[in-house]
């Protein structure tokens, strides 16, 4: 999707003057990194001392883009990337005993496609202006987010960071809408800025970082209450024992009610839903195609 025209202006643009620099003569002078315009520089703003500006741009130009599609709310999911579909190998499993654990939580691959089914519906009916699908934009829990959303023809956001392994964004994403950052930080911002309620799947250290992140945010003030949903009450009560936080005196009691536990994508959904007095919606009939069918 193309950034909106620029207003007229009587001066040149900083595109047409890129265009010229390229045409001008090949000399010491001209071939040098000093003469390069400033924002075409490379080297100059991939510096130290630009990173400043950097963190700017990547902010901005998400910004802008989400702004330009009219997106003022999300629904964001997270969860594990070496989460499969049903019916595919886990492609991340070390030995056996996780291969057996990561294929039998694919469950959770459906629940969060079919979750992303009855956000996008409600957005579908709010012109997708509010209640968008957004997640990492990897495969997994993220793939399958995206996934729901292209079921029912809604479209949603990838935010992708670049990795020291290569990772393409999944093939659900809008394309106009997948998003590539360097700062996780930034990253990070996109994700809750325009939150209107959190969905956390069973993952690993990336989505505990999120789940945590999100529930300081909360509990501090710094956020508004937001529905945050867990799925998958067998793995979140084995992996987590916060009421051993609360006995500890770490954590209030009442911090307990930041929290909604739940393990399928309806008793999810009902939880934002009523939450926000939002109207019921139905999903779709199966069309036919499993979960793990490309």
């Amino acid at each position: 999707m193309p950034t909106k025209r620029r207003r007229h202006s009587p001066l040149r643009s900083s595109v047409e003057d890129i265009t010229a620099s390229r045409r001008v003569p090949k000399t010491a002078q001209s071939s040098s990194e000093a003469y390069r315009l400033a924002f075409t520089d490379e080297v100059f703003m991939t510096s130290e001392e630009t990173r400043g500006v950097r963190f700017q741009l990547e902010y901005m130009k998400t910004e802008i883009r989400l702004k330009e599609r009219n997106i003022r709310s999300t629904v964001v999911l997270f969860g594990g990337a070496r989460i499969p579909a049903p019916g595919k190998p886990a492609w991340a499993a070390r030995n056996a005993t996780q291969k057996k654990n990561l294929e039998a939580a694919s469950i959770y691959y459906e629940e969060a496609r079919l979750f992303a089914q009855y956000a996008s519906l409600t957005s579908q009916a709010l012109s997708y202006r509010d209640f968008v699908v957004v997640t990492g934009g990897g495969p997994g829990v993220m793939e399958a987010g995206n996934r729901g959303a292209a079921d029912v023809g809604a479209p949603s956001i990838g935010l992708n960071v670049v990795l020291p392994h290569e990772q393409a964004p999944n093939a659900y994403v809008t394309p106009e809408l997948s998003f590539l950052f360097h700062y996780f930080a930034t990253r990070k911002i996109h994700f809750l800025l325009r939150a209107r309620a959190v969905a956390i799947f069973p993952g690993g250290f990336g989505t505990m970082d999120e789940l945590f992140e999100a529930l300081t945010l909360i509990q501090t003030g710094r956020m508004e209450r937001i529905p945050l949903v867990l799925f998958g009450s067998a793995f979140w009560h084995k992996v987590i024992n916060f009421d051993a936080l609360v006995e500890a005196g770490t954590i209030a009691p009442e911090d307990m009610s930041l929290l909604s536990v739940v393990d399928t994508a309806a008793e999810g959904w009902d939880v934002i839903r009523q939450h926000y007095n939002l109207p019921e919606v139905t999903l779709p009939a199966p069309r036919g195609d499993s979960a793990g069918s490309s």
